[in-house]
């Protein structure tokens, strides 16, 4: 019980730092401000945005499962999944950076900027964990 507990407390802790983290990148991207009129619809720059965070998702989901079994034991997959997580989140900072540098307005818009602030964030994560996976891999190897 008390297990279930701090992983939904961790979960939780995690969810609002990200959200923190992500509204600062929309205000120093000077895209806080909501629109007055709204876009609903599923425009380019919100596809554009989306791809970036579903590329972002993976790099990190690679990167936390190399860094976890990194810490387990030795393999090829721990390499693998870094190598992926290194090349995915520089794509999906990348990718969210640049839209957010084109958008010429805020949230509901349609310009995409909460999904590429995501990616960008995202994308930044996964750089973290896949390097770390790399090194304790590597520091495995030597040893």
């Amino acid at each position: 019980m008390r297990r279930t507990l701090i992983i939904i407390a961790a979960g939780l802790g995690a969810t609002a730092v990200f959200a923190v983290l992500v509204h600062c990148v929309l205000i120093v991207a000077h895209a806080s401000e909501p629109a007055a009129n709204t876009v609903h619809a599923f425009t380019a720059r919100r596809a554009w945005a989306t791809t970036a965070s579903l590329v972002a998702l993976v790099g990190v989901f690679s990167g936390g499962m190399a860094t976890y079994r990194s810490f387990r034991h030795a393999g090829t997959f721990e390499r693998r999944g870094a190598i992926v997580a290194l090349v995915a989140g520089p794509i999906a900072g990348i990718n969210g950076g640049l839209n957010l540098a084109v958008a010429t307005g805020g949230p509901g818009t349609g310009n995409g900027v909460v999904g590429a602030a995501a990616a960008f964030v995202l994308g930044l994560i996964a750089i973290a964990l896949g390097g770390a996976a790399l090194a304790r891999s590597r520091h495995l190897e030597l040893s």
